[in-house]
């Protein structure tokens, strides 16, 4: 095996690692924790196929999770008020030097998490719209 082969190899299976173990954190913290468990197994499954009979669970429960989350217009109206007090809390962080671990890198981080956020919700938005709008189109 080539040294460019085993790089690509070792970089592979350290974002599955780090995405794995985020992903692990934010299923007890606020954040989108069975996507990321997801895109963790998905990529250490892409190196080591040992792992890939864990992959089908975890994307049935996260995509349950997705869909769960744009169930009701409450969940939406929670998802989208815990997006922006993760993006004032960002601001608030980078701005204010009197807090604990203030600063921009703390800021940015938490102001990252509120773009995930959203892009998470849409994109849970538009999957279960676009699937409920598949049996009426077989109606028609």
């Amino acid at each position: 095996m080539g040294i460019g082969k085993q790089a690509k190899r070792v970089l592979i299976a350290s974002a599955g690692a780090v995405l794995l173990v985020v992903g692990v954190l934010l299923l007890v913290l606020p954040g989108p924790g069975l996507l990321l468990v997801l895109a963790g197994l998905l990529l250490l499954a892409s190196e080591f196929p040992a792992l890939e009979r864990y992959v089908d669970p975890v994307r049935d429960r996260a995509m349950k999770a997705a869909e769960d989350s744009v169930s009701s217009p409450l969940r939406i109206a929670g998802s989208v008020l815990a997006g922006l007090a993760l993006l004032a809390a960002g601001i608030v962080w980078g701005t204010v030097r009197s807090l604990p671990f203030s600063g921009w890198s703390t800021g940015s981080s938490l102001i990252l998490s509120s773009a995930i956020l959203f892009a998470l919700l849409i994109w849970s938005y538009r999957r279960v719209k676009a699937r409920r709008a598949e049996p009426a189109a077989r109606r028609d």
